[in-house]
């Protein structure tokens, strides 16, 4: 292993951009299958995973719908999570935030109630059994309308204690923030915390959206704000924190190949860049895979890999002492790491 590879290993991370229904494995989508019935079009898991073979965004949404649909009770949803939570904590992941899509559940007749009790109840498992503490994004999907996005927020007034914030994913081309302009504001007022995908496969302006129309505490992707002289300078005066996905960019096609990945310039602009997996299950790759696979293709420095660990700390919607914590731990593990030299 590389002095470098060993760095990522041993740094605590946090994880921002993550969708829970995107870390669903072959081999659980399967096992759920059968456990409650449901038909899909896969006669195996070897089957499932050649579908997880594609070229851009929708048709990763396609077969991402499709898996959906084998999470029906508490215990699905508890799984689901607790594999995700395992698995990260393989890769020293000590605090994620968490989105998850109730309207791709809530549609098919699965209670608010039963998704979120299963996904709570393994965050509050997750804690326990490996100290990962958590935070939960109810994601509105912005490929329908805003009122449907109100009566989701509606669902979820009974468990607002057990929810942090809100954010916007799905198809971005065609659904721009300012759609949402006033269940965001509404969120708001309700004292959630807000993001966004913007900047992903939309253009700046929908980046300039999110954060004069949406009020956005934190901006999801945000690659093409590179774009944009005036917003670089802006996201950096304001410390906005990008939650960066470099394997699911590549596995989009939002780039060519990794080695074209802006995160190195995004540093060097002085924006607060992080790495996340955002749908691990479909884009080949954990939280360490991101890092170390990202730093082989386009050179990132040890200082740099510390300063995005650091990032997803100071991007986070912890308290300041606890952010401030987490930056000590990051340090000590530096610090093991050179006396061990």
């Amino acid at each position: 292993m590389s002095s470098l590879h060993a760095l990522i290993e041993r740094l605590p991370k946090a994880e921002l951009h993550l969708h829970l229904e995107g870390s669903l494995e072959p081999e659980l989508m399967f096992e759920l299958a059968k456990r409650n019935g449901i038909e899909i079009p896969f006669a195996s898991v070897e089957d499932i995973r050649k579908a997880y073979d594609f070229s851009n965004l929708q048709d990763f949404l396609d077969i991402y719908y499709v898996g959906m649909n084998v999470l029906v009770t508490e215990a699905d949803f508890h799984d689901l999570t607790m594999a995700y939570l395992e698995r990260v904590h393989a890769d020293n992941v000590r605090h994620v935030e968490v989105f998850f899509d109730p309207q791709g559940h809530t549609d098919r007749g699965i209670a608010f109630a039963t998704v979120i009790n299963g996904i709570t109840s393994a965050l509050d498992e997750g804690r326990v059994k490996w100290g990962i503490t958590s935070k939960l994004i109810l994601c509105f999907l912005r490929h329908l309308s805003e009122e449907a996005a109100f009566e989701t927020l509606e669902m979820a007034a009974e468990h607002l204690n057990r929810i942090d914030g809100v954010g916007l994913d799905s198809s971005e081309l065609g659904h721009p923030p300012s759609k949402f302009r006033q269940v965001f504001a509404a969120a708001g007022t309700l004292g959630l915390k807000r993001v966004a995908h913007a900047g992903e496969e939309g253009p700046p302006a929908y980046i300039h959206e999110a954060l004069d129309m949406l009020d956005i505490d934190r901006l999801d992707h945000g690659n093409r704000a590179l774009e944009d002289g005036t917003l670089v300078a802006r996201l950096g005066r304001e410390k906005m924190t990008l939650t960066v996905c470099p394997l699911s960019n590549l596995r989009l096609c939002v780039i060519n190949r990794l080695e074209d990945h802006p995160l190195k310039t995004m540093l060097s602009l002085g924006l607060r860049a992080t790495v996340n997996s955002d749908d691990p299950a479909y884009f080949g790759g954990y939280i360490n895979e991101n890092y170390r696979r990202t730093a082989d293709a386009i050179g990132l420095t040890e200082a740099e890999i510390i300063e995005l660990a650091k990032n997803s700390f100071r991007g986070s919607f912890l308290e300041p002492a606890e952010i401030e914590a987490h930056l000590a731990a990051i340090d000590a593990a530096v610090g093991e790491g050179v006396a061990a030299v």
